[in-house]
C-alpha cells in the first residue's frame, strides 16, 4: 500500500509546476513527512501522559498541527472537506503563515539538538515548492494514509524512502553526492564493527546512510535493553551537513529508521578550526563518505595544517584530528589519494601512516557510484600507533558496474571474510610500509598477481544500458518542453 502511495505522490508532484526533477519530489514529500510524522509522534506522547495521568504541552500551537490544517476529521473519522483548505487558500497559508511559524522554532529551542531546533531549522532551509493549492491538497491526502504506529509500517516506509534517495542520487544535478550505494556501507560497518556505548560520526552526513546502516547493524546485533535503546537514541549517531536539502533529508531518513531526535547539525563542517577541536569533541567511529572534487576558499584552507583546496583532503584531516586515540575510521576517498604527488597529497599520507594504523585499503571497481566516473577506495585503519603493514582487496565483482548492475551485498562478502585475517589472495595481498618510498609515501594498488581484469559486459546489459539512458534523456526533453 505504501509504495503505491509514494508512486502517486511522485505522479501529482510531477505535473506541478514547482516541481521539476526527483530532488524536488524528495524534498516536499520530506517536509511533509516529517509534519506528518510529528504529529504522530505527539499523539503518542499525549496518549501516553494520559495514561499516566499527566498533562501533556503539544509542541506545536493547535492550528499548526497537521490534525488541524492538513487532515481536519469529523466525527466519522474521514476528512472534512468544509473545514480542510484547498487551492490558493491553502498554498497561501502554508507559504505566508506555517512556514513562517514552523522557522520561528529555531530561536525558541534550547539547543540544537531538541526537535524544536530541528523544526525551525528545516523550515528555514527549504521552501513549498508546489505551486498549485489543488495538487498540495492531493498530496496531503495521500500523505495522511501513512501511518508511523507499528515498527512494521516505519521499515516499510524507511525502505520505500531510501529508495526514494536512490531515484534522487540517479537523477544528476549532483544528486549523486546525496546516495553511497548501500551494501558498501554494510561492508565498512561489518569491518569497523561499531558497539553500543561507542560514538559514531559523519561530517558528510549526505542522507545520512552510514548512520542509519549503523542503527540497524547495532539495533539488530544485541538484544537491546532499555538503556542501550536510550544510548542509541540519544548518544550514538552524530553528523553535520552544509547542504540544506541533504540535511533535511538525513533527519526525515533517521527518523524513519527509528531515530526520534537525530543529532545532526546543519553547518559547513570544514569552517571548523582543527586547532579548536578538543578531547570531549571527539568520537570512538568515523564512517563517512566526503564530497570530492570541490574546492575550499582560502579562508576555509586555513582552518588546516595541510593546505588544500580538495574537499575530501581537508575532510580526512578532519576526521582524523576528531578521532579518540584508539578509535575507528572507514572513509571513502579517489583512488588518486594514494599516489598524488603534490605536496598535500603526500603530506596527507605521511600524516596518515605516521598518526594511524591504516590497515586495510578496499579498492573499488569504476561504476561504485552512480554518476560518478571517478575511482574511489576505501580507507580502514585507527588512530594512535603508526601503520606497520596494509592489506589490500581488490574488488572485482566480474562484471561492469552502472545503474542495471549496482553493487550488492554478495560482491563484498569475500572482502569482509578475508578482512578478518587479512589473507591473501588472487585479489587481496599486505605491504610492508618499511618498504614504502619515504620521499613519496606511495600507496598505489599494485596487485602483485596481475592488474585489474577487463570485464565484457554482455549484449543485455548493454542494452539494459542504453534503455535507461534513452528513458532519462526523455524525462529531460519532456521537463524541457514544459518550460517552454
Amino acid at each position: 500500500m505504501f509504495e503505491q502511495t509514494f508512486k502517486n505522490i511522485d505522479d501529482i508532484l510531477h505535473k506541478d509546476a514547482g516541481c521539476t526533477s526527483e530532488l524536488d519530489y524528495t524534498e516536499q514529500s520530506s517536509w511533509l513527512l516529517f509534519l506528518k510524522y510529528l504529529d504522530a509522534l505527539e499523539e503518542d506522547k499525549a496518549t501516553e501522559a494520559a495514561l499516566e495521568g499527566k498533562p501533556y504541552a503539544f509542541i506545536l500551537d493547535k492550528p499548526y498541527r497537521w490534525e488541524s490544517w492538513a487532515a481536519p476529521k469529523g466525527a466519522d473519522g474521514k476528512l472534512d472537506h468544509n473545514a480542510a483548505l484547498t487551492g490558493d487558500d491553502l498554498r497561501d497559508f502554508v507559504n505566508m503563515k506555517l512556514f513562517p511559524y514552523l522557522h520561528g522554532y529555531k530561536q525558541k529551542a534550547s539547543g540544537p539538538n531538541t526537535t524544536e531546533y530541528k523544526i525551525g531549522e528545516i523550515f528555514g532551509e527549504i521552501k513549498n515548492r508546489i505551486q498549485s493549492g489543488y495538487n498540495l491538497r492531493e498530496v496531503i491526502d495521500l500523505v495522511d494514509e501513512l501511518r508511523f504506529r507499528s515498527q512494521k509500517e516505519k521499515h516499510e516506509l524507511s525502505h520505500l524512502y531510501e529508495g526514494k534517495i536512490k531515484n534522487m542520487g540517479n537523477a544528476g544535478r549532483n544528486g549523486g553526492e546525496y546516495y553511497t550505494p548501500r551494501p558498501l556501507i554494510r561492508a565498512i560497518i561489518q569491518v569497523v564493527q561499531p558497539q553500543i556505548g561507542q560514538r559514531i560520526y559523519d561530517g558528510a552526513v549526505g542522507s545520512a546512510g552510514f548512520l542509519c546502516e549503523a542503527f540497524d547493524y547495532l539495533h539488530k546485533k544485541h538484544h537491546l535493553s532499555t538503556a542501550d535503546m536510550e544510548t542509541l537514541q540519544k548518544r550514538t549517531f552524530y553528523g553535520k551537513e552544509k547542504k540544506s536539502l541533504a540535511y533535511v533529508i538525513a533527519i526525515m531518513n533517521m527518523i524513519l529508521h527509528g531515530i526520534e531526535a537525530p543529532n545532526i547539525i546543519h553547518t559547513n563542517t570544514l569552517a571548523e578550526n582543527l586547532a579548536d577541536i578538543q578531547e570531549k569533541d571527539r568520537y570512538d567511529i568515523v564512517l563517512a563518505n566526503p564530497p570530492f572534487g570541490g574546492k575550499e576558499r582560502k579562508e576555509v584552507q586555513q582552518n588546516f595544517p595541510i593546505k588544500t583546496g580538495e574537499t575530501a583532503f581537508l575532510f580526512l584531516q578532519h576526521f582524523i584530528k576528531i578521532l579518540k586515540a584508539g578509535g575507528k575510521g572507514g572513509i571513502v576517498i579517489k583512488n588518486t589519494f594514494l599516489s598524488n604527488t603534490d605536496n598535500a597529497s603526500t603530506s596527507l599520507r605521511k600524516l596518515l601512516l605516521e598518526s594511524c594504523n591504516l590497515h586495510t585499503v578496499l579498492d573499488l571497481p569504476g561504476g561504485t557510484f552512480q554518476g560518478a566516473g571517478v575511482k574511489t577506495v576505501v580507507l580502514f585503519f585507527e588512530k594512535g600507533s603508526p601503520t606497520r603493514k596494509v592489506w589490500y582487496y581488490q574488488l572485482q565483482p566480474g562484471r561492469n558496474m552502472g545503474k542495471t548492475n549496482p553493487l550488492n551485498d554478495e560482491d563484498l562478502a569475500k572482502f569482509v571474510e578475508l578482512q578478518k585475517t587479512f589473507a591473501d589472495s588472487p585479489k587481496s595481498w599486505s605491504v610492508e610500509v618499511a618498504g614504502i618510498d619515504k620521499a613519496t609515501f606511495d600507496l598505489s594498488v599494485k596487485n602483485p598477481d596481475g592488474g585489474e581484469e577487463v570485464t565484457l559486459r554482455s549484449p543485455e546489459e548493454i542494452l539494459d544500458e542504453i534503455a535507461v539512458l534513452d528513458a532519462e534523456s526523455a524525462e529531460v526533453l519532456e521537463t524541457i518542453r514544459g518550460l517552454l
